[in-house]
């Protein structure tokens, strides 16, 4: 696993803040970004194409906010939702000239997180939002179905189970991970993580049951849903705060993590020594990862 053939594209006067492959398109990724650092001034959600030649820019959508996460639509391949600073989500068309289709303005403050449900038995979204709240959405209905309360800080991480319909994950500045069901308002399982804000999380694509987390202290744990007292595992070696975290697709010990440290990590989490590879491409905070479901080895 490695980032094969790493192209680079630069877009000025603009900060990324999540990446993520188009589950259609082989070498699609939509990046969602924000002007300075996402304290002020616009965002935009840029649409890119990797081939022979490197990365070519397909397509690009502003908001009068900054961006801070982009899912793609799992029923149509040109459609994709991203979460603002203004606690608004947009759905935006690749196949129409301007945009957004829809506005969703329910979140009281910024909109971090936003994932659109994998699992075939539903056309859901939810997002999480620095007003410690997560909510519900079916894209087809403009509002949201419900809203999950329980966190006591921001929630940066909002992704939904790949195995179990209606269940999904939230991370939060709480120090605590937060396993949701949708058909029950109330949490099913707090899983009291780190000692330190917790920044993302994910689920392993090959294990209902396996967990990641990462944290404001560098490090990262594994989690097993049936037994939370102790860690399955724990990575060590980022030097600061780990911004998101992804298992491979491929692989079910495989995951990669990028930090504010400016790396992507690479771990096997079987291995004696997990960490596998640190790439130092980035002069700036890293804050945006994808794995491509078509091209293994491709981040």
């Amino acid at each position: 696993m490695g980032t094969a053939g790493g192209a680079a594209l630069r877009l000025p006067g603009l900060h990324g803040y999540a990446v993520e492959f188009s589950p259609y398109w082989p070498g699609r990724v939509a990046c969602a970004a924000a002007q300075y650092y996402g304290i002020a001034g616009c965002g935009t959600l840029t649409v890119l194409e990797q081939n022979e030649a490197g990365i070519a820019l397909l397509k690009s959508f502003d908001w009068n906010d900054g961006l801070f996460d982009v899912t793609w639509s799992e029923n149509n391949e040109h459609v994709l939702i991203t979460s603002s600073g203004d606690g608004s989500l947009q759905i935006w068309d690749t196949a129409k000239a301007k945009g957004p289709l829809q506005v969703y303005k329910e979140h009281t403050q910024e909109a971090y997180s936003v994932d659109w449900s994998q699992t075939r038995g539903e056309q859901l979204v939810v997002s999480g939002s620095w007003d410690q709240t997560a909510k519900l959405w079916d894209p087809a209905v403009g509002k949201s179905l419900c809203t999950f309360r329980g966190h006591e800080g921001v929630i940066y991480s909002t992704i939904w189970s790949p195995h179990i319909p209606g269940c999904f994950a939230s991370a939060s500045g709480d120090q605590t991970v937060r396993i949701w069901d949708m058909k029950a308002p109330r949490v099913k399982l707090v899983i009291p993580a780190h000692q330190a804000e917790i920044l993302s999380c994910d689920w392993c694509k090959y294990d209902e049951n396996l967990l990641v987390t990462g944290a404001v202290d560098c490090s990262l744990k594994g989690w097993d849903l049936r037994n939370i007292r102790q860690p399955v595992f724990v990575l060590l070696g980022h030097t600061y705060a780990i911004r998101r975290v992804k298992f491979s697709p491929f692989h079910a010990t495989l995951l990669a993590s990028c930090s504010y440290d400016f790396t992507v990590r690479f771990w096997d989490f079987s291995k004696p020594n997990p960490l596998l590879e640190t790439v130092e491409h980035h002069t700036e905070f890293t804050c945006g990862l994808d794995l491509s479901l078509h091209n293994r080895g491709q981040v």
